[in-house]
Order: structure tokens, then sequence, then C-alpha cells
């Protein structure tokens, strides 16, 4: 039985195998369910026999038009089935997007760390105490060859024996899994007071862009006071590219000088100035005796005129590093894309691209297949990403993206899908391939149609203007 409508959920509907409770909250981009599974599963990986309270995460895909929810909530549906551990919730399982999209998981039994900002600034042994227990769930899952990049207050909970929980990994990245938000978007990504310098330039492959945000966390918790403030423009974050925070103990003068030494050393624009392991940090807030502090613990006011100034021009002429692993990694395997446009109702060529992209795979056994398609959009008007039916658009064309895939039966870690919106289809796929490194790019053109010209121009501007191999594909429509 195919699952429910996206926008009809309610209590009492059954589906998967789940019976929708109560809807517990609703968010900018999902809304949580409590659920009971009818079925009696647990956790892929564990014994049953522990019984486990569940909530599913359902994506608001139809009061939204931002494609960033829909990405952000595939890149949860990759990373949360290769956790496991005490510091993540249990994962369940998951629905596609051509039924009903959502993620089941346990439901975490304790508050969220946002609570205790109300409370701030907090005593001295709670704030060591939060950073130690975060510090430790950051190091387990940095083992997991994952980077939260979205750490902040209402992402992190506790369990009842006081261990840290990180939730919410739609921002997140796999070392060992395709980066969608890095293909698809060029903004900075993260919450305003929490990211990291490294993050406003784009890098997201750097583990201590984490060490970072908890550094911002325990600022926050020890003083009340937010050490960037609450920037709302890329403008204002590239700020913490060369000015520094208040140091703490100007908020607070009962701080010890080895926790401000700790803190602003979370808090360097450099990442190889910050701690090198997220157990590092946590080692030294239990034992601050073994620390050696250094100028930063007895600062009194933020840094001058001349050495902002100096900041600032190396901050102007930054650029982010290239793309590579946070971990070991084996060598990059070629970058393959297929470009497809599944509106025009071809299945000749579809077939076709189809044929050719399966032999290419076969000659590039290591070789990651992205599949691309443009829906172009008018430079200027409203958007019509909702259409009367209630459909939406984006996720129409990625379900038609991953009905054309399934034939090809490759693993899930080796393909990715990506609907583009922009009103050059041309332009889009060559700063794609440009953006991604891509090394191939397969593209079709029909031999005859009333789209012929248009269509042809796509495939020829492509061929002219990449900077990588182009194969087009042609097929004559019956």
């Amino acid at each position: 039985m195919s699952g429910p409508a996206h926008h009809k959920l309610q209590s009492g509907m059954e589906f998967d195998g789940y019976r929708l409770e109560e809807k517990l909250h609703t968010g900018g981009m999902a809304a949580l369910w409590r659920v009971t599974d009818l079925q009696d599963r647990h956790p892929p990986g564990q014994e049953s026999g522990a019984q486990f309270a569940l909530i599913m995460k359902v994506p608001l895909l139809y009061s939204t038009d931002d494609p960033t929810a829909i990405v952000a909530f595939e890149v949860e549906q990759m990373i949360m089935p290769k956790l496991k551990g005490r510091h993540v919730p249990h994962y369940f399982g998951a629905g596609d997007f051509d039924a009903q999209p959502y993620i089941v998981m346990e439901q975490i039994a304790g508050a969220s760390l946002r609570s205790r900002f109300e409370e701030a600034p907090l005593p001295i042994a709670d704030v060591v105490d939060i950073g130690i227990k975060v510090a430790h769930a950051l190091q387990d899952l940095h083992r997991q060859h994952v980077i939260h990049l979205d750490i902040k207050p209402s992402n992190i909970m506790f369990r009842p024996d006081g261990s840290a929980v990180l939730i919410d990994f739609g921002l997140s990245r796999h070392d060992r899994l395709p980066d969608l938000l890095d293909e698809e978007f060029r903004l900075p990504m993260g919450t305003g007071p929490y990211i990291a310098p490294e993050q406003v330039l784009g890098v997201r492959n750097e583990p201590r862009s984490d060490l970072f945000s908890l550094g911002v966390l325990l600022y926050h918790l020890a003083t009340g006071q937010r050490p960037f403030g609450h920037p709302t423009s890329v403008a204002g974050l590239k700020k913490r590219l060369y000015r520094d925070p208040i140091p703490p103990r100007s908020h607070r003068s009962d701080l010890p000088p080895w926790l401000q030494e700790i803190i602003l050393r979370c808090l360097e624009v450099e990442p190889k100035a910050r701690f090198d392991t997220a157990a590092q940090l946590a080692f030294l807030l239990q034992h601050p005796d073994q620390l050696q502090l250094t100028a930063r613990a007895e600062k009194q006011a933020q840094d001058g005129y001349m050495a902002v100034l100096k900041r600032r021009f190396q901050a102007a002429g930054a650029e982010p590093a290239l793309s590579q692993s946070a971990s070991d990694q084996l060598s990059r395997a070629p970058i393959i894309v297929v470009a497809l446009d599944l509106t025009g109702g071809s299945e000749v060529l579809a077939e076709s691209l189809r044929n050719i992209t399966r032999r290419m795979l076969q000659t590039e056994p290591g070789a990651r297949l992205a599949c691309l398609t443009i829906r172009k959009v008018s430079r200027l008007g409203m958007d019509d990403s909702l259409i009367q039916q209630g459909e939406n658009i984006h996720v129409k064309q990625l379900v038609d993206l991953k009905h054309w895939a399934r034939p090809l039966s490759l693993n899930p870690d080796k393909i990715t899908f990506h609907v583009l919106e922009a009103p050059d289809p041309a332009a889009a796929i060559i700063d794609y391939a440009h953006n991604n490194r891509v090394d191939h790019i397969i593209i079709g053109s029909r031999g005859s149609s009333a789209l012929r010209r248009y269509l042809g121009s796509v495939s020829a501007q492509v061929v002219a203007e990449a900077e990588c191999t182009v194969t087009v594909v042609k097929a004559h429509d019956k």
C-alpha cells in the first residue's frame, strides 16, 4: 500500500507499519510526529527486546518553496542509517519521496540544551560539564566520518544518564557519501551565531568547524552573551573572519583564566589554531591543570585596530579550500554527470541515455554518477513551485530522476540526484560541472521534435563551454 498524500497527515493515520499518534512540533523545514510501530521493529544491527519511543520526521514540502529543505532531508536520510552509538538517535527506517518521505527514529526522552540557555550565565561547573559531554558526542560522530556543521542548542539533547545526543543531520557532511548541499548550493549553510569562519567561505570538510560552534555555546552559557551576535546576512557572517570576540572574562570576572583560554581557542579564525580533536578539548576541560595558558587566558579586550585591519585584508583574499576528505579516503573516483530533460516525454532518448550511461559505468567501476535535471525558471516573476493540484514540481522531478536511474541498479552511495533551478539550463549544467570538478558530462539532444532547436542549443553550448569531456547522445523521436 502506498503512503498517504504528503500534505494530509493526521492523527490515527497508518502507513508503512506506523501509526501517527500526535504532532509534537512543526519547525521551518519538518514536522515531528509521535508514532507507534505496529510491526515491533528494532534498529538495524540491534537485537530485539529493547523498547523505544519513536518519532517520525516529515519534511514540509508544501509550506515552503525552498529546495534546501528537500535536499537537507535527503542528506539526513543518507547519513542517519550509517550512524550508531549512544550519542545519536537510534534509526528505524525511512520513506522515499515517491510515496511519503519520512525518517523514523528514537525519541530522546530528555530536554534539549536550548532550555539551559534561558538560565545563562550558568555556574562554571555546569558550563564545563556540558562542554565535556558535547565534546565526547562530537568525537564519536567524527570517528564515524561525519561533521555535523549545525551544532546549536536545539540540536543537542541529553539522555537520562547525562550523555549528549546530537540530532538533525540535514546540514551534515559524511566523508564517504555525496555532499549534496555542497554540490547544489553556494551560500553558507548553518545557523548564524554558531557558523564557523571557514563555513562562511563554503568549506564543509573541516571537523574543527564543530569545535568552533561548541566554543560559541560555551561562551554563551558562561556569559549570557553571544560572541558574534546574531548576524542575518553573509556580510555579517564574514565579520568573524577578522573581528575577534570580547574576551568572556570581560563579561564575567569569576570565569577562570583556563576556561577563557579554552573558549577563545575554540573561537580562533584558523581551524589549525583550535584544538586538534574534540577528544583533546574534552580532556582539557576535565584536566585544566594540563592546559598550557597563553595570552588568551589574561586577555581583557578585543584586538586593536591594526590587528583587525590586517586580518580584514587577509580575509578579503581568502579562498575556500578545495573539497577534500576529513578522514583518510581512497583516491577520488571520476565524477560523471548525466544531464536529463524528462519533461518532454521522449522515452527513446531517455533509454539511449541510460544505455550509454550503463556502458560508461561498466568501464569506470569506481565512478560516482550525478543525475541532473534543470527546472527552467524565469529571471523575474512569481515562484510556481507548487502547481494547482498541490504537487511540488521539485519533488516530482526528483522522483522522475530516481525512476529513470532505477534500472542502473547502482549502490545508493554511488549515485545522487539534483534538481537545479535556473533561467539558463546550459549555463546551470556548465556551472555545476565546474563547481564540482566533474570529469564527464553525458547529455541528450533530440534528432527531431518541436524542441529540437532549443535542446540542440543546450547541448551545443555545453560542448563548447564545459571544461570536461562531453558525450552527446542523439535519438530520433518516433
